[in-house]
């Protein structure tokens, strides 16, 4: 039977109680407000940071070949990341946490036997403390901290915290699996209703398209007439069919949003495409809050688009994509460096600059574009929240 740590004493020590409630009561208010896993592990690590007063926290989910499935930090920098290079592999002091599942308090990482190394652009660690996430016996994940702002490093009062606090943590972050997987259940229910639509709205109208193109192929010689009007019929039964695909696949919801929220979709998305392109492609975005799932999708699809366009087209060498709300609205802007359109002239990119609109317009918001010669194009959507 595991029994929790109790911090004992008033005064400064009720004061520390209160406080480790409170990161406790961030993390799970952060499941009950339908935010994604690596939300959660997000509220968990910036909850841990504050209450200890480190320097640096990171959190750790391993998977199973050796690696991290989810790896979060706080204190190092989006640029300072991309220095560092890929997520950590289970080695060191992280192998041997995850293998021994047991607290680790240190005054000094580097004088550790079990300490390995560390990239050369990652930060110096210097006094030390972790221990594992666990539902039983299973170990969820890895918290630690390092470089405390007070004198004298980490305590066995801090460890006692974040022991708690772990232990409370592993309550937030099973119940955002189990709701994520949930979402996930729901979503497949979802596409497999409207595949089922998708057949039955679509398959007819294809049914009765190739008759008609048949029956116009034969009529072409013997009465032109009939074989116009025929393919006239053509024309607009390929024309339903389409709306009526394209109907459907607008309510496709991306599995990826239910996953990991929109922010962090995209800025997935956004990687791929810097691996993939000489272009630099870059990503910022503020701490959104819930959205509804139609604005979601709207802001995701507005943005492959924008940075398709921008790819193909920009002749850039530089692609920004930022993100940010206030509460009220969700602001998208996807900037290029590239030759933007000459003065007077029509966009070049008609057909997605269309639909970008219309997604903009179908979800109640507005989509501009900006471009100059030589000066690049600026892509900017507002949506309601």
């Amino acid at each position: 039977m595991t029994t929790e740590p109790v911090i004992s004493g008033g005064g400064a020590g009720g004061e520390r109680r209160d406080a480790v409630l409170q990161a406790v009561s961030s993390a799970v208010l952060a499941v009950t407000r339908h935010l994604s896993v690596r939300e959660v592990l997000q509220v968990i690590v910036r909850s841990a940071r504050e209450l200890l007063n480190a320097r640096y926290a990171a959190l750790g989910v391993p998977d199973d070949d050796g690696s991290f499935a989810e790896f979060v930090a706080e204190g190092v920098s989006d640029k300072q990341w991309e220095a560092i290079g890929p997520l950590p592999r289970q080695h060191g002091m992280l192998a041997a946490m995850l293998r021994e599942a047991e607290p680790v308090r240190l005054p000094d990482i580097r004088e550790d036997p079990r300490f390995e190394w560390w990239p050369s652009a990652h930060p110096v660690l210097k006094d030390f403390i972790g221990v594992p996430i666990r539902d039983g016996d299973q170990v969820l994940g890895i918290i630690f901290l390092s470089n405390k702002r007070a004198p004298g490093g980490f305590d066995r009062q801090d460890e006692e915290l974040l022991a708690l606090f772990a232990a409370h943590a592993a309550i937030a972050l099973t119940n955002a699996r189990l709701y994520e997987r949930g979402r996930e259940l729901t979503v497949v229910e979802e596409r497999t209703r409207m595949a089922h639509e998708l057949h039955d709205a679509v398959t007819q109208k294809l049914f009765s398209l190739r008759l008609t193109a048949q029956a116009a192929a034969s009529l072409v010689r013997a009465d032109p007439e009939r074989a116009a009007a025929e393919l006239d019929r053509v024309q607009r039964l390929a024309g339903e069919a389409l709306a009526e695909l394209r109907a459907v696949i607008v309510e496709l919801r991306p599995a990826d949003l239910d996953r990991h929220g929109l922010a962090e979709t995209l800025r997935k998305h956004v990687a791929v495409l810097d691996r993939l392109h000489p272009v630099r492609v870059a990503f910022a975005a503020d701490a959104l809050g819930d959205l509804p799932p139609e604005t979601e999708v709207a802001v995701l699809r507005v943005a492959q688009e924008a940075l398709h366009n921008a790819l193909r087209h920009a002749e850039a060498s530089q692609v920004e994509v930022r993100l940010e709300s206030d509460g009220t609205r969700v602001r998208l802007a996807v900037r290029d460096d590239g030759r933007g359109l000459p003065v007077g002239s029509p966009p070049s990119r008609g057909l997605g600059l269309a639909s970008m609109r219309d997604r903009a317009e179908a979800a109640g918001g507005t989509l501009t574009l900006e471009s100059h010669p030589d000066a690049g194009t600026t892509v900017r959507l507002e949506l309601p929240t």
